[in-house]
């Protein structure tokens, strides 16, 4: 009978402790925030002090490329990262096997086209040179740019996130395209005419996005958010997470500290509302 009754209360502890660990792993307080800049200082100002209020430990982690992020957080290396927009994390999740679930759209930078030798789109020369990035998705921004201000026309039937120069019809000044590696735009300046040039990019080469010629124009696919894996998508940092942007104090962040970004529709909406 004693065997029997150490067994139960064994038995019992065992399930106490196993229950306290879940409990423990659903309250983690200890995270790991990835982020390009310059959404890492976005992290740092604008998220990291409201979490910390609400009892979270937080270290931002930089990163210089747009594959460790989603890596790291596959790993479990960062709880959650800020880079990516929407077509470009669906696209990294089919390629890598990875589920992955946006928690908030975020201000984004946008891409601008930035030039040494030219002030206005008035002023630019036919056959220049324009440097591109080369993944599919700020390739067709960046020609997307050209189209809206009306340096090249895109076949209409063409999809819109996927523009290539295949897809140019016409090209009245006969600009020359030069694909390269996005983070790479901003070096291009010295050696081309033109380039097209990610907004955090621009930030982080020492551009001044208010120096680019144009800007585009961001439809919600390419807003940038706070990602996490989808198994977490209903836990309570995704929660406290998504609660600090939509907080007063975010808002202020961005007001002070990027207010050239492009704001999502959900925030425009509660800018309006007020």
């Amino acid at each position: 009978m004693k065997k029997i009754t150490r067994l139960i209360i064994g038995i019992t502890v065992i399930i106490a402790l196993a229950g306290c660990g879940a409990s423990r792993e659903g309250e983690k307080k200890d995270i790991t925030l990835g982020a390009t800049v310059p959404y890492s200082d976005m992290l740092e100002k604008g998220v990291k002090p409201y979490l910390e209020k609400k009892g979270y430990k937080v270290e931002v982690k930089e990163f210089n490329d747009y594959v460790q992020p989603n890596i790291s957080l596959k790993s479990g290396s960062l709880d959650a990262n800020l880079f990516q927009h929407k077509v470009y994390m669906d696209a990294f999740s089919k390629e890598n096997n990875m589920k992955l679930s946006s928690v908030v759209t975020v201000p984004t930078a946008p891409i601008g086209i930035y030039s040494n030798k030219f002030k206005s789109l008035e002023e630019i020369k036919p056959g220049s040179t324009v440097a591109l990035a080369n993944d599919p998705t700020n390739l067709a921004r960046g020609l997307t740019v050209l189209r809206d201000n009306g340096l090249i026309e895109i076949d209409d039937k063409a999809n819109p996130l996927r523009v290539s120069e295949k897809d140019v019809t016409k090209n009245p000044k006969k600009l020359k395209f030069q694909p390269v590696e996005a983070a790479q735009t901003p070096r291009t300046l010295e050696s081309v005419d033109l380039a097209a040039v990610n907004g955090n990019f621009a930030i982080s080469s020492g551009l001044n996005l208010e120096d680019a010629i144009v800007k585009d124009k961001l439809p919600e696919e390419i807003i940038n958010r706070i990602v996490v894996l989808e198994e977490d998508k209903n836990s309570k940092l995704a929660k406290d997470l998504k609660a600090a942007v939509e907080s007063e104090e975010f808002k202020k962040v961005i007001n002070s500290e990027f207010e050239q970004f492009h704001k999502p529709e959900w925030m425009n909406k509660k800018t309006a509302a007020k």
